[in-house]
């Protein structure tokens, strides 16, 4: 595209820098000289896309390869996706600025189900065939990564293969057997994903065939190749490889502006609503000195002034106090910030906190997740309200006059006594504050939805009907009507759809597809989302949302993502869902092995993989 065409273009939008590519450290690479081109699609705006730290990995590790050509993609708005049509121009890709057909690959991150209309439309606004089965050889490979691959069945009509896991190895062994297949003579589309279902950790649903009971439940799920592995489990890097070296400097302003080094991979702690606690395992520490090094590099190579440590548990990394002390020690005098998105809910994370932040106190944030000790010990969440009200005082006496609190109603085993409980907690807290901080101190306090997870000691429950979420959330808004308090919570029927999507099976593609007909886009932004639609889609097909959401599936029920393995033994999370019924709560796996599966999946001499030497 001309710039010329572009500037047109673009003038009909109102945030034109979505749009326009050229920012700082971005790679424009010659198209003639790689041997494989790969288009990195984003299914939201720019500004969320931009702030998720695995698309900028894979970006820098395909762009590292001399013969590998990647570029990015993000969902358009409104406004753009109109000016595409009206100017009749394919969407394209920033750095180039070539329409998305003309590449080899095209790679969907699929980190939340709300975003599944936006890849129907990027692939309708590139003139791509939505089908999986209408894509012939003509047409780019189209593939997913991402968290939301643990239960892929729904979108499992539009794509062409699945990455299970960690996507730093896998994604180059499929670019290189492309490449190869592709300068071979005869080559085809079936033969690639034949011999790309042979990688470890790479899902083809064409391979598979999947048959209904006349009640609906699945009967089975069975290959129809012989390519086709009976169970695909996920890959794993045991090394965490270096962090990217020259992350894209965005023009607008994004959700997360910053430095983002992954200074761990996984969890030990075994929350049992946690998904990404369940897969992400083992935990992988990368060492210290990496870290820094990648840190000094990172703010070289874009300016910024503020660094996150990114971990699902920040604090839990085992060299947390050296790195801290050598980040303070080194960058202070800069007036660089660091800060750690993830903080557990004890004294310990407020020292931390108070290290970081001398300054600015911009906040403070903890997940109690249940109001009652008894619901806490359900779900194997360690804390007690001894450690939050600790916590709380703690981070008031440091001067701290705001505190964030994460609740979840509708979980396992709830009653209405377990959300006064929520209230209680938070009045206690509240107490705390003004002892401190007296008129100044208030909370924030956010009450999600509980749903049911795939390959979590939780994915055989129910949701909570919604009826009874709405009661319940009545009961705090009654409880908390404090001037202190800032009370928010999920939309309900964002937190159905996405029950729905999160445990459906293959027949709620048609469901995608016509929602996506009917006009549905940006389902995860409140202002665009239209549940009408989504029920109409929903009934056209004969499916009953409560089906998937409202419904306990038995022990020996074939689940949707049965054929799939996280490395994490169903007959672990059914004992973890059992422990749970009887409100007993596990260790953490840091303290002793609890024989989750892991490390014989993996190989794993130990796990977690912590680190030895880890202040050197």
């Amino acid at each position: 595209m001309s710039g010329t065409a572009l500037e047109h273009l673009l003038s009909r939008v109102t945030k034109p820098g979505r749009y326009s590519g050229g920012e700082w450290n971005s790679v424009r690479k010659e198209w003639g000289a790689a041997r494989v081109h790969f288009a990195l699609a984003y299914p939201d705006t720019y500004e969320v896309g931009m702030s998720n730290l695995g698309v900028g990995i894979l970006y820098e590790l395909l762009n590292n390869e001399p013969d590998i050509l990647a570029e990015r993609v993000y969902a358009p708005w409104g406004d753009m996706e109109r000016a595409l049509a009206a100017g009749n121009v394919e969407l394209y890709t920033l750095e180039s600025r070539r329409p998305l057909r003309q590449f080899d690959l095209l790679g969907f991150s699929l980190q939340y189900e709300l975003n599944y209309s936006n890849v129907l439309s990027m692939l309708h606004l590139a003139g791509i065939p939505l089908l999986a089965s209408e894509r012939d050889e003509s047409w780019p490979i189209v593939l997913a990564g991402g968290s939301c691959n643990y239960n892929p069945e729904p979108m499992a009509d539009f794509i062409d293969l699945f990455v299970l896991g960690d996507g730093e190895e896998v994604l180059l062994e499929l670019v290189r057997l492309y490449a190869a297949l592709r300068a071979a003579p005869g080559y085809s589309k079936a033969d690639f994903l034949r011999r790309a279902a042979l990688l470890h950790g790479v899902y083809v649903p064409s391979l598979y065939r999947v048959t209904y009971h006349a009640d609906g439940c699945i009967a089975s799920i069975e290959p129809t190749d012989k390519h086709a592995p009976a169970v695909v489990e996920k890959r794993i890097v045991k090394v965490l490889p270096p962090p990217p070296a020259r992350p894209v400097v965005p023009y607008l302003e994004v959700i997360h502006d910053r430095v983002a080094v992954e200074i761990m991979r996984g969890c030990s702690r075994g929350c049992r609503f946690c998904q990404a606690g369940m897969v992400y395992r083992p935990v992988r520490e990368r060492p210290v000195v990496e870290v820094l090094e990648a840190v000094e590099r990172q703010l070289a190579a874009t300016g910024h002034e503020e660094v996150s440590l990114v971990s699902l548990s920040s604090t839990d990394y085992s060299g947390i106090r050296p790195l801290l002390e050598k980040l303070q020690e080194k960058y202070a005098r800069q007036r660089i910030s660091i800060s750690l998105p993830s903080l557990r809910t004890d004294a310990f994370s407020v020292e931390l906190a108070h290290q970081l932040q001398r300054t600015r106190k911009s906040g403070l944030t903890f997940a109690p997740e249940a109001g009652s000790e008894r619901l806490r010990a359900v779900i194997n969440k360690g804390v007690t309200a001894a450690d939050l009200l600790a916590t709380a005082e703690a981070a008031f006496r440091s001067g701290w006059q705001r505190i964030k609190l994460y609740f979840m109603i509708g979980l396992p085993t709830e009653t209405d006594e377990d959300v006064l409980a929520i209230a209680t907690l938070v009045k206690d807290v509240l107490a705390v504050g003004r002892r401190h901080a007296a008129g100044r101190a208030r909370l924030s306090v956010s009450v999600s939805t509980f749903i049911p997870k795939a390959h979590t000691p939780f994915q055989w429950a129910a949701m909570c009907p919604a009826e009874v979420v709405a009661r319940r959330q009545a009961i705090l808004q009654r409880e908390l009507r404090l001037r202190s308090v800032e009370l928010s919570w999920s939309d309900e029927a964002t937190s159905r759809l996405e029950g729905v999507l999160s445990r459906g099976d293959r027949r709620l593609g048609r469901v995608i597809q016509r929602a996506w007909e009917l006009g549905a886009r940006f389902d995860a932004w409140a202002e665009c989302f239209r549940p009408d639609l989504w029920a109409a889609a929903l009934n056209e097909a004969g499916l009953d949302p409560a089906f998937y959401t409202e419904r306990e599936r038995a022990r020996d029920e074939v689940l949707p993502w049965s054929r799939l393995s996280s490395g994490v033994s169903d007959s672990f999370l059914w004992d973890e869902n059992e422990r749970s019924i009887q409100g007993q709560s596990s260790e953490n796996c840091r303290e002793a092995c609890l024989g989750c599966g892991i490390r014989e999946s993996f190989d794993l001499s130990r796990c977690p993989v912590t680190l030895d030497g880890v202040g050197q």
